[in-house]
């Protein structure tokens, strides 16, 4: 391909990992077929909102406040305990089908392979060994070492800086329209995972490649 980067930077959570088995759990918790995907859009809502007033907590108290802030709009009460047995799920995902191999035709391309997550670093690690997907990333990078969340830009220079890449040469790989935006904002090549019920944003820049799962991603960057 043109302009080939020589790192690529891997949303974890949505572009690798299935969420069905958390989903499943606040589904169930808060007895509302669509409740997982409010508290999830609300997750990334607040953490936003962390990044703009500049303060941060990690994203799993941010996740648990919002859960709370769902149970309590619905009446449910839950201890401390309760919400960390709910969204316990969340260090035991499976990857999509397509990930391992996908990644594996990839660096075996010779890519440098980031992960770079919202979730704090020990949630993130136990993602990765849990899914099996840990071995082959390089680096795995978590944005509390930014202190700010994606899509802010200080998110994307932090892991550009921990990769030792410049923008130009680097590639958010993302399912989020949200994420593509931001990592072009910043000057990186993006290429966007087709993720059922996922969509860019359109009043955002086109990312550089738009594929349908992994492998698919790993075959158009090895033409």
């Amino acid at each position: 391909m043109r302009n080939r980067p020589e790192t690529l930077i891997f949303d974890v959570n949505e572009t690798l990992l299935d969420l069905e088995p958390i989903k499943k759990s606040i589904n169930k918790a808060l007895k509302d077929d669509g409740a997982a995907e409010i508290w999830f859009s609300q997750l990334l809502h607040y953490s936003l909102v962390e990044s703009i007033t500049g303060t941060y907590h990690d994203f799993s108290k941010i996740a648990a406040a919002v859960f709370r802030m769902n149970a309590e709009k619905r009446q449910i009460d839950f201890s401390e305990e309760e919400i960390r047995e709910v969204l316990s799920p969340i260090t035991r995902l499976p990857a999509y089908p397509d990930a391992e191999k996908g990644l594996s035709n990839l660096k075996n391309a010779g890519y440098h392979l980031v992960a770079f997550s919202n979730g704090k670093p020990s949630v993130l690690k136990e993602q990765l060994h849990f899914s099996g997907l840990e071995v082959f990333f390089d680096q795995v990078l978590s944005v509390e070492g930014a202190g700010k969340y994606k899509p802010h830009p200080e998110a994307y220079n932090y892991a550009l800086k921990a990769a030792r890449s410049k923008a130009a040469k680097a590639m958010m790989v993302a399912a989020h329209g949200w994420d593509i935006a931001g990592a072009r904002r910043a000057g990186l090549q993006t290429a966007f995972i087709q993720r059922p019920g996922k969509q860019l944003f359109p009043l955002a820049e086109e990312p550089n490649i738009q594929a349908s799962h992994i492998e698919d991603l790993a075959e158009k960057m090895t033409q």
